[in-house]
C-alpha cells in the first residue's frame, strides 16, 4: 500500500493501476462504515484508493473541526489490513493552497436542513469531493447512505458539472441498538448515547405509518417524534424527495424519512427510506 500526499504524486502512482478503479472519500478516524465501504470497493473493484482528510472547508467556524478525532496511524493499518492500494492524505495547505478561490456551490440541495444549520458545509463537500475526482480520476467513488444529502447534492454536482465517475451508495452501519456510525459518537456521554438510538426508532416510527397505510406528513412525523427521547433534542424531522430534499406533500414512495438531534453539543442525522411495498 502506498501512502501518497500531493495530486502529483497520487497521479504518478495511479498511472498504470487497474480498472475499474474505486475510490472511498473519508475524514479519517475510520469505523467500521467506513471499512464497509472499503470492503464493497476492495469487491467491485481491482484497485482501490482511499482518501484520508479533515476538509476544513466543510466547517463552520464554530464547529469541531479542530478537535474532530484524528487518528491517522490506526487508519492506515485498518487500510492497510483492508486491502487498500493507495492513500492519499494531504494536508490543507495542498489541498487549499494561497490564492485558492474556486468553489462549487451545488445549488438548492444543498441550501436546506444540513445546509440551513451549516451554512457552507455543502460547498466545501462539493469542492473537496470534485478535486478528489478530478486527482483520483475514479471509475466509483463510495459513499453511505447515512448521509443522504450529502450523496443527493453530489449526485447533482456529478450530473450538473459531467464528471465521469459512478456513485456508489452503501447501506449505513449501525451499532446493535440501532445507532448509525459515526465518527461524532465518540463525543457522547453515558446519558445521551443511551438515548441516542430514539433517533433511528423515529425513522422507523414514520416509515412504519407509511407502510400501514399512512400519507398524511404531519400525523407521520408526529408518530416519529414520539419516539425521540431526552435529552436529545429535535434539530429537525421531515419527509422529502430523496433526490432533491423537497419536503414532500404527502407520505409516498419513494421518500426519505430525515431526522436530526442534538445531544449536548453534538448533533446526530440519520434517514430512512420510505420505499414501495413489493
Amino acid at each position: 500500500m502506498e501512502i501518497v500526499r500531493t495530486p502529483a504524486e497520487v497521479r504518478a502512482a495511479l498511472v498504470a493501476a487497474e480498472r475499474p478503479l474505486g475510490l472511498v472519500p473519508t475524514m479519517g478516524a475510520l469505523h467500521a462504515g467506513h471499512l464497509a465501504l472499503v470492503r464493497r470497493a476492495r469487491e467491485e473493484c481491482r484497485s482501490v484508493a482511499v482518501s484520508v482528510f479533515v476538509n476544513p472547508l466543510q466547517f463552520g467556524p464554530n464547529e469541531d473541526y479542530d478537535r474532530y478525532p484524528r487518528a491517522f496511524e490506526g487508519d492506515v493499518a485498518a487500510l492497510r489490513e483492508a486491502g487498500v492500494d493507495l492513500v492519499y492524505a494531504p494536508d490543507a495547505a495542498t489541498m487549499y493552497p494561497p490564492g485558492f478561490g474556486t468553489t462549487v456551490d451545488p445549488g438548492p440541495v444543498g441550501a436546506v436542513y444540513e445546509g440551513a444549520l451549516r451554512l457552507g458545509h455543502f460547498r466545501g463537500v462539493a469542492t473537496v469531493c470534485t478535486k478528489l475526482f478530478a486527482t483520483v480520476g475514479p471509475d466509483r467513488a463510495y459513499f453511505g447512505a447515512k448521509d443522504a444529502q450529502q450523496v443527493a447534492v453530489l449526485r447533482r454536482v456529478v450530473a450538473d458539472l459531467d464528471l465521469p465517475v459512478e456513485l456508489v451508495v452503501c447501506p449505513t452501519v449501525r451499532e446493535p441498538d440501532g445507532l448509525a456510525l459515526s465518527s461524532r459518537n465518540a463525543y457522547l456521554d453515558r446519558e445521551q448515547r443511551a438515548s441516542a438510538p430514539s433517533l433511528h426508532r423515529a425513522l422507523e416510527a414514520i416509515a412504519a405509518a407509511a407502510r400501514a397505510g399512512e400519507v398524511d406528513r404531519d400525523r407521520a412525523i408526529a408518530r416519529g417524534r414520539a419516539e425521540l427521547s431526552a435529552p436529545l433534542r429535535e434539530a429537525y424531522l421531515d419527509v422529502v424527495d430523496p433526490a432533491t430534499f423537497v419536503t414532500v406533500a404527502q407520505v409516498r414512495p419513494p421518500a426519505l424519512a430525515i431526522a436530526s438531534a442534538w445531544a449536548g453539543t453534538t448533533r446526530l442525522i440519520d434517514n430512512e427510506p420510505i420505499e414501495a411495498q413489493p
